[in-house]
């Protein structure tokens, strides 16, 4: 019996090392990983550049708190403004912590202005996080059950729709919170000219608009955030998952404006913005910016977009669409998508659930033409023994 708290449906399998696009079990066995630790190795197993950013920063220094300057730290900061909208970021551990800390910064930016606006407007179908506020954020019953009362101040509103959103909007309205992809949600991107949308309503309501790229920043869509696929800013962005490309990272960024209540004492967290966090983030953002990088991830993007496509066509029983953008992609099934999951398992290839029956497919940005080759062999094999399961069952029950 393990002493593990058993919250996770654990998979029997047991990883003992990685190397860019694959994991190896503890028998040698070598799976391709296209679920990249739920889009947290942004650029694969042991990249040397990584290994090297920790294991320089392991032998000098690992903790100091933030009582006082952290060099690393600063220098990520600045990275992050100098490729974003922002002005200042506040360091974290979890995506969960960069979203709770961006919905702080909305309110004490009220509070600073004298106004007591607390409240947040979220979007069904939405995953921030797993704290107690985070999951009232959601609102998703799976995730709420058995732990009492929400947490007051997120109204919720239909996924995209305009005129619920504009309807939630009360004198006690303090920002607008949003994925520009659903991940856990089922790789929901939102419509066209949604966020151009929000900002507009945003600034004609003075609200403060706060966009969560924890699973869609980092270059997962083939822009380092995939809110620079439209012409708007934020005012508030949270990070993390590929921030640390497997190190445990998170980030709050934010306009100078919008941190205007953020002043010494008003958040904190010990390990945040620790050197070795700060180390493998800045190699990451050393990587990403790298000339050709992002053109790289949309080529291949583009090259995974077409094979999906083909096998939509060719096993229609089990794939009914193909969602998202860039390398985070959804396959929403006909099937269970838990069917279609173990039968890729079987195939070597590693994939990750998601709402709205959708299997998740979220390769390293470093994957090749090769590897999306390979994993789209492997997926038709998996679409193949899945459809043959079905109709062999058909055959059972009509015999």
């Amino acid at each position: 019996m393990s002493a593990i708290m058993p919250t996770y449906g654990r998979t029997d399998i047991e990883f003992v090392r990685g190397e860019g696009v694959f994991l190896y079990a503890d028998d040698g066995t070598p799976f391709l990983d296209f679920g990249s630790g739920i889009a947290v190795n942004a650029l694969g197993h042991a990249h040397p550049r990584l290994v090297e950013a920790l294991a320089s920063q392991a032998q000098r220094l690992w903790h100091t708190s933030n009582l006082y300057r952290i060099p690393n730290q600063e220098k990520l900061a600045q990275q992050l403004v100098d490729l974003s909208f922002a002005d200042l970021v506040f360091f974290n551990n979890s995506g969960a912590e960069a979203v709770e800390c961006s919905v702080k910064v909305a309110r004490k930016f009220h509070h600073h202005h004298g106004s007591e606006r607390y409240r947040i407007i979220t979007f069904e179908g939405a995953f921030h996080g797993r704290s107690l506020a985070m999951i009232s954020a959601g609102k998703q019953p799976k995730h709420l059950e058995g732990f009492g009362p929400e947490v007051d101040g997120f109204d919720q509103v239909p996924f995209g729709d305009r005129d619920a959103t504009r309807a939630a909007i009360g004198d006690l309205t303090a920002g607008i919170l949003i994925e520009p992809i659903q991940g856990e949600g089922g790789i929901n991107v939102v419509p066209d000219g949604f966020l151009e949308f929000l900002r507009e309503l945003c600034d004609e309501m003075g609200l403060l608009l706060i966009l969560d790229e924890v699973q869609s920043g980092m270059g997962r869509t083939g822009k380092l955030f995939a809110y620079q696929w439209t012409d708007i800013e934020p005012d508030i962005m949270a990070l993390a998952k590929g921030l640390g490309g497997g190190f445990p990272a998170g980030a709050c960024l934010a306009t100078k404006d919008a941190a205007a209540g953020m002043i010494a004492g008003s958040h904190g967290s010990t390990f945040g913005g620790n050197p070795l966090a700060m180390a493998v983030g800045s190699a990451v953002l050393d990587v990403m910016s790298e000339d050709g990088f992002l053109e790289r991830v949309q080529l291949s993007a583009n090259r995974l977009s077409q094979g999906l496509a083909m096998l939509k066509d060719r096993f229609p029983e089990v794939i009914d669409d193909i969602k998202g953008r860039g390398l985070m992609v959804g396959l929403k099934c006909v099937c269970p998508n838990t069917e279609l999951i173990s039968a890729a398992l079987e195939e070597n290839l590693l994939t990750a659930i998601a709402g709205d029956n959708v299997v998740r497919l979220l390769p390293p940005l470093i994957s090749e033409e090769a590897d999306i080759v390979d994993a789209l062999g492997r997926l038709e094999r998996a679409c193949a023994a899945v459809r043959d399961g079905a109709r062999a069952a058909e055959a059972r029950q009509s015999s």
